[in-house]
């Protein structure tokens, strides 16, 4: 059984589909399901199925993927230990306002240093990428958070991410020098979705200070959040790498208003026993530079 084999299963277990994997990697969709069946008869059993549009583990397909994430990152170590080669593959899981705002050129730098490397980036959500850093399936996780996002894992924070309150140049409020949260009473906001951590954040503080407020839209997308906040929609708790190139064009205005509760770091996590490659290490340093 070739690696290429479980390289390939472990890829399209990842995307879902058998057509993103192969346009990941490169290689014919017929190809991918020749392998794919192959490793199928190599261990006898089914290991991925059909659910609608989409591809999923069955749960002998599970085990495997659990085993091939480790086999494959024992062959990466193999290499770069006997051989020096610095290449295989980095799986990065972010949320959807680092991997658009935050990590592109970091990504690139990473690229310019180690060419053989195959950068994988995946946006995802804060509890699924604890779990994927967990399982082996992401080799680092990187998200925004105000402690560390779980005592299993090595969470280090790489620098405080201020996070501002914006609203449209035509808000009364932008004539304002200082707020404080009374100001913001009866206020009408635009919000990220539920699931966000800093909107959960916001809530909690305006909510323990008896504010009253009217969320008119909740979104999944930071750059729908900025849109509806330029339109005169509302105004918006956001990072600050998710709004810098609007304050500086003055499409955006930034409010005067802090709070101590109100704060996060960037941080990332590994799993303590994860293997640190010449790359996975170089990424780190390069964040944390």
């Amino acid at each position: 059984m070739e690696l290429a084999y479980l390289q390939t299963f472990c890829e399209v277990a990842r995307r879902r589909s058998i057509t993103r994997a192969a346009e990941e990697l490169g290689y014919a969709q017929s190809s991918f399901t020749i392998q794919i069946q192959k490793l199928e008869k190599e261990y006898g059993a089914p290991l991925l199925e059909r659910h609608g549009r989409q591809m999923r583990l069955t749960p002998p397909g599970e085990k495997l993927f659990a085993l091939a994430i480790q086999m494959l990152e024992l062959y990466d170590q193999s290499k770069e230990t006997v051989a020096g080669y610095a290449g295989g593959t980095l799986v990065i899981g972010a949320i959807d306002s680092l991997s658009a705002y935050f990590l592109p050129p970091y990504l690139q730098q990473l690229r310019q240093l180690f060419p053989e490397l195959t950068i994988q980036l995946h946006p995802d959500q804060e509890s699924n990428i604890v779990s994927k850093v967990k399982d082996g399936e992401y080799d680092i996780g990187l998200l925004l958070d105000a402690k560390k996002a779980d005592s299993a894992l090595l969470c280090e924070p790489l620098r405080e991410e201020p996070l501002i309150l914006v609203a449209p140049n035509s808000h009364p409020f932008v004539n304002m020098t200082h707020m404080e949260l009374d100001d913001l009473n009866g206020a009408e906001l635009v919000m990220s979705e539920e699931s966000c951590m800093y909107r959960g954040m916001f809530e909690k503080v305006l909510r323990e200070g008896g504010i009253t407020f009217t969320a008119l839209f909740e979104l999944g997308n930071p750059e729908a959040v900025k849109q509806c906040v330029m339109n005169g929609l509302g105004l918006a708790l956001l990072p600050q790498m998710v709004v810098a190139d609007e304050l500086s064009q003055g499409r955006l205005v930034a409010l005067p208003f802090t709070h101590p509760d109100i704060r996060f770091d960037l941080q990332y996590m590994v799993h303590p026993r994860k293997w640190m490659s010449q790359p996975l290490e170089a990424f780190i340093q390069l964040l944390g530079g």
